[in-house]
């Protein structure tokens, strides 16, 4: 006998990124392993985006046109807005920027570019 109850959704990824060529790739690697994907490519759009829907994880840049990625997670930080995992996402191989974002809330600190299939494990992961 067939379910009246709704399909669970999808798990959403909101990716905070302003590089066009990052953000296309891994819309088509989260969406082709069956995730929902959101695109933000600065701050403020991302503070919009997790007001309107929170995301199950959020991939962080860190350096965005409009300020510095991990004021995204200020900015949300107790509303019902904010991520449920926050990864951050960096060229920046240092202590210093590490413990930055994991005092700001990250879950995780990846240092660009990070291997798909890592990255696929790793979400498989934080979303589990």
């Amino acid at each position: 006998m067939p379910s009246d109850s709704p399909a669970p959704a999808l798990p959403l990824v909101l990716l905070v990124e302003d590089s066009a060529l990052v953000t296309s790739a891994l819309r088509i690697l989260f969406e082709e392993t069956g995730r929902r994907v959101r695109i933000a490519g600065d701050v403020a759009d991302a503070v919009r985006a997790c007001a309107e829907e929170p995301a199950a994880l959020m991939l962080l840049d860190l350096t965005l046109p409009d300020g510095d990625g991990l004021s995204v997670l200020h900015a949300v930080r107790g509303t019902p807005g904010a991520p449920r995992v926050a990864v951050a996402m960096t060229g920046h191989d240092d202590e210093a920027t590490r413990q930055r974002c994991l005092a700001a809330g990250c879950t995780d600190v990846l240092l660009k570019p990070v291997p798909a299939r890592e990255l696929l494990a790793r979400a498989d992961a934080w979303l589990s």
